[in-house]
């Protein structure tokens, strides 16, 4: 198995909570995921700054399968430019049907570890490509 079928366990996962559960609860989830699971993220974020930020995210990246993502630190916090997204590439050329709210995850989870590091989140777009910025509370992202 390749690290990359990670992405079908959690697709499934994700569709089974919505399913068996609700939209409510599979949102619980990702927040609880994010608050508990990443809690040592957001402690980096918080002591290392967007430097921290830029540098976990690029080492993320660097290591997924696939995929076209570029990572930099602005003036304005640390752009995630997610030109082909490497779960959905994944999901995708493994003939997945992805659930329509897979990519909310990012959003929620980003914006739970976000607000613990005492940053904000922005993402726009989705599908296989978007724009994820953090910056510092109160920025202009």
């Amino acid at each position: 198995m390749s690290a990359g079928d990670f992405y079908f366990a959690i697709n499934a996962t994700f569709r089974f909570i919505h399913d068996a559960y609700g939209k409510e609860a599979l949102i619980d989830y990702w927040t609880a995921m994010a608050r508990e699971y990443h809690a040592d993220v957001a402690a980096r974020f918080r002591s290392g700054g967007l430097a921290e930020v830029r540098r976990y995210w690029a080492d993320y990246f660097a290591h997924e399968p696939s995929g076209d993502v570029s990572v930099r630190l602005t003036e304005q916090g640390v752009e995630v430019d997610v030109r082909d997204c490497p779960a959905i590439r994944w999901l995708r050329d493994g003939g997945r049907e992805i659930a329509p709210y897979y990519c909310e995850h990012c959003h929620y989870i980003s914006t739970a570890i976000a607000r613990q590091a005492g940053m904000r989140f922005e993402l726009v777009g989705g599908g296989g490509a978007c724009r994820q910025v953090f910056s510092i509370d109160g920025g202009d992202a």
